[in-house]
């Protein structure tokens, strides 16, 4: 089966070649147990009931608006009801309210309740007043967010207080527990570099004092901010081309041109304690994205931004989080707050742009495209995403268009992509341009060999097509190696073989493509013609009619003919095949 899905640009813009992941698994798999609260089922009183119950079904469905609304109307009506209180102040923090999380989180410590959420709201509190003592306090008090993150909340308290040899002594007892060091590490190097002494930091960043540390991002941001600092501009220049390579995204880029001027670049990450502990919150966020839920990583992101307004990696960590969770009106609106004169305002339009496009907004999406365009039309991520929304609203000649501006913008950065020919590639062979589809789909595999998808869609565009069988079995073998879970590469495999007339042999694979993509038309169509092909013909029946009650009338997929389905119900597959002059069943051999 063919593969044309979308393509996410803007998430590369986290996800540099060669950048290191934020945490380890080991370091996530520490500090989740510490992290994520723990609730005990609610009674509730009869009179807030409905609200309770709405609330309960908004978070559900990720709708943080209504639940926040129903979650409030539910706390008046029974405002001693600790997981409604909880719930509350989750969904205040979700919408990206922390004042309200602060006034429900307020009131359940006056009642004497314990809960994590709760307490991060408090944080958040306590450190934006920069009321250090206050914060102190509830971590010696256990009325934290768990060890990782009280440790080093307690250093960046400590360093607000002017305490700066308590403040390290805290971050390297965080650095010394099993799994933690490099976050221990990361924040000591922020905290010293913060108040001046660059010398410290770069020996921590270095991996001169402690041994090498993992390189993030910002991590690697913060390195060269401070070797710019010691006037060390060209080794700044070397950590970048090593971690990111030539081809940057427009902040990094920024970076690097200033470095090159010879300017001396600020330490400008982490300038005050508070943005050191906002800088804990987006770290921790970024930890637990995978194992803890986005949801849950969604509050620390909101809170990383409530203490640092002008932390752009928070916001579109957020607004990622959002568009993830289904809630692209939040997400839009959480993309449009990083300012148009700041270098990852292209990041946050495409973001936007995704956004709206998943919310079926495509006109808007086409527009802010469009405006980015003008304006960084330099960068091929923008031609990727338009080439992309061309291609999902069946523009292909346009989305050819983009693609070809991508490509020769890569060319000229000598960073050439196999996605832009595989997105190329999939047009042309919409528009009926096969030897420019098959130019490209060649051209991917030479700068990617043996990806999955690649060697899936040509192989089955060859089998579709009834040329280079041969080839195009040992491609979808290879894809089936490498993604043997994925519905769409199995049921290719099958269909191969049925088009080589080895009707045997296809029965278990598509048996199994219908396994993992159960509802989808085609695979239940491609199913039915194999059964037919060896003789099972009333479960054929039966497939062709579970495929055509999984069919979506209001948007068809070009892959998917109902009326042949139909047809094929009426008279069977044989008497089909004749009509259409194809080959019967019985003389196919293993040449095709």
């Amino acid at each position: 089966m063919l593969w044309s899905g979308g393509h996410t640009t803007f998430g590369g813009y986290h996800k540099k070649p060669g950048q290191a992941a934020v945490t380890s698994k080991t370091l996530t798999s520490l500090i989740i147990a510490a992290l994520l609260p723990l609730t005990a089922p609610p009674v509730v009183a009869d009179e807030a009931i409905g609200s309770y119950l709405a609330a309960r079904q908004a978070r559900y469905s990720n709708d943080f608006v209504a639940a926040a609304e129903y979650y409030s109307k539910a706390v008046a009506e029974d405002p001693s009801n600790p997981t409604i209180l909880e719930n509350a102040v989750f969904a205040q923090l979700a919408v990206g309210n922390v004042d309200g999380a602060v006034a429900i989180a307020r009131k359940m410590e006056a009642d004497g309740l314990k809960s994590q959420i709760a307490h991060m709201a408090l944080i958040a509190a306590e450190a934006a007043n920069e009321d250090y003592d206050t914060l102190l306090s509830r971590i010696e008090d256990e009325r934290g967010i768990g060890p990782l993150g009280d440790g080093l909340i307690a250093a960046w308290a400590l360093v607000g207080k002017g305490d700066m040899r308590a403040a390290l002594t805290r971050f390297d007892e965080v650095a010394e527990q099993r799994g933690l060091r490099s976050f221990g590490l990361y924040h000591k190097a922020l905290a010293v570099a913060s108040v001046g002494d660059f010398e410290s930091a770069n020996d921590i960043l270095s991996g001169e004092a402690d041994g090498p540390m993992q390189r993030t991002r910002r991590g690697t941001q913060a390195w060269a901010m401070v070797l710019s600092q010691l006037e060390r501009n060209d080794e700044a220049l070397e950590l970048i081309e090593e971690v990111f390579g030539s081809d940057l995204d427009p902040e990094l880029e920024q970076m690097r041109d200033r470095l090159a001027a010879g300017e001396q670049v600020p330490f400008s990450l982490i300038e005050t304690p508070l943005d050191g502990v906002s800088e804990v919150f987006y770290s921790l966020g970024r930890a637990l994205v995978q194992d803890a839920g986005e949801e849950y990583a969604l509050l620390y992101s909101r809170i990383a931004e409530h203490l640092k307004p002008d932390h752009v990696d928070a916001i579109l960590m957020g607004a990622e989080l959002l568009d993830s969770l289904g809630r692209y009106q939040l997400a839009t609106e959480a993309y449009r707050k990083v300012p148009r004169d700041h270098p990852s305002f292209h990041a946050a339009e495409l973001g936007r742009a995704e956004s709206l496009r998943r919310a079926g907004k495509m006109d808007i999406a086409v527009e802010v495209l469009e405006q980015l365009a003008e304006t960084r039309g330099d960068l091929p991520a923008v031609h990727v995403s338009a080439g992309d929304l061309h291609r999902q609203l069946e523009n292909y000649e346009q989305a050819v268009a983009a693609y070809d501006r991508a490509i020769d913008l890569y060319a000229a950065r000598d960073a050439e992509q196999w996605f832009v020919h595989y997105a190329r590639a999939i047009s042309y062979e919409r528009m009926g341009v096969w030897d420019k589809a098959e130019a490209d789909f060649r051209k991917a595999l030479e700068l990617n060999p043996d990806q999955p998808q690649v060697l899936n869609y040509l192989g089955y565009s060859l089998v579709e097509k009834q040329m280079k069988l041969d080839e195009a079995l040992d491609m979808i073998e290879r894809a089936v190696a490498a993604q043997p879970d994925s519905g769409y590469i199995v049921d290719s495999l099958g269909w191969v073989l049925y088009r080589l007339g080895r009707y045997d042999e296809a029965v278990g694979h598509m048996e199994r493509a219908a396994e993992l993509m159960p509802a989808d038309p085609v695979v239940n169509d491609h199913l039915g013609d194999v059964l037919w092909a060896v003789g099972r013909k009333t479960e054929a029946r039966f497939q062709w009619k579970r495929a055509l009650s999984f069919v979506d009338k209001d948007n068809p997929s070009p892959d998917i003919d109902p009326d042949r389905i139909r047809r094929k119900l009426e008279v069977g597959l044989d008497q089909v095949l004749q009509e259409e002059g194809a080959p019967p069943l019985e003389v196919a051999d293993d040449g095709g």
